[in-house]
């Protein structure tokens, strides 16, 4: 049986950015988190581009949430990466502002952010 492949990318809310930037933090969190799977695993980061790249983008409202989840995932072997905003706009040098999430199986990144809600 073939598994479902996805990305999500998890977006802080208690960091105050515009929309733009927003969109900008969860565009780098997709491709560091594509550039981390395709080294680590080849053949999933692959079949996620030929199958249509499903992405899903869930939020977190308190950095204790953000916390929890960067937790969960260094125990795990799902790819990941998180995003350390340069401070040049509209946050400070080094603010966590995102964490994109595989591609992986959607099966075990449930298990980390199934009780997450969409942005």
């Amino acid at each position: 049986m073939e598994k479902d492949i996805k990305q999500v990318i998890i977006l802080r809310k208690d960091v105050k950015m515009g929309t733009g930037k927003l969109v900008a933090q969860g565009s780098h969190a997709s491709l560091m988190s594509f550039l981390h799977a395709e080294k680590s695993c080849p053949e999933i980061a692959r079949k996620w581009l030929v199958e249509g790249e499903t992405k899903i983008v869930l939020k977190v409202n308190k950095q204790e949430e953000f916390e929890e989840l960067k937790n969960k995932l260094k125990r795990s072997s799902i790819p990941f990466e998180v995003v350390k905003d340069a401070g040049q706009t509209q946050v400070p040098p080094g603010t966590e502002t995102a964490i994109g999430i595989g591609p992986y199986y959607a099966d075990k990144i449930n298990l980390i952010t199934s009780k997450l809600k969409l942005l």
